[in-house]
């Protein structure tokens, strides 16, 4: 089920301002976001489109945190965070997605909530974010062929 007036859902420009699609899974796609201010944040958006977690079908759930344990893996593996945070919203955007933020001891916020000052965007070149992409891509395609 799409929601026309969804920005995950319409994959529009919308989107693409903020974020590149990296892969789709089996229930879900994974997406970088353009500012890379936390190195690696991606967000990870259920295919269908859903407000609430309760309203995934107990098998889609399974898949979609399937899913999210790749992405995960893949941005560890990548990037070597010191932790990777998980933020769920919905205020603004309801269709049901998370968001990785890989912190860093070393990084900002490390501590705190990373939404929770304002930091300074860092936004990537288009070649260094389709690299980017590709890295995470490799990662988890090899990951789901082995």
């Amino acid at each position: 089920m799409k929601n026309k007036g969804c920005i995950y859902c319409a994959r529009g420009e919308k989107l693409e301002k903020l974020m590149v699609e990296i892969v789709a899974l089996k229930v879900s796609t994974l997406f970088l976001l353009k500012n890379q201010s936390f190195e690696g944040r991606c967000v990870l958006a259920l295919n269908d489109h859903k407000n609430e977690i309760f309203e995934l079908e107990r098998k889609e759930r399974e898949s979609y945190f399937e899913d999210l344990s790749i992405a995960a893996k893949a941005i560890f593996n990548l990037f070597h965070p010191d932790k990777i945070n998980y933020a769920v919203f919905g205020d603004i955007v309801s269709h049901f997605h998370i968001h990785l933020v890989p912190k860093y001891k070393k990084g900002p916020l490390w501590g705190k909530a990373f939404c929770e000052e304002p930091v300074g965007p860092l936004v990537l070149s288009d070649e260094d974010l389709i690299k980017r992409v590709s890295q995470i891509k490799k990662i988890i395609l090899k990951h789901s062929i082995s």
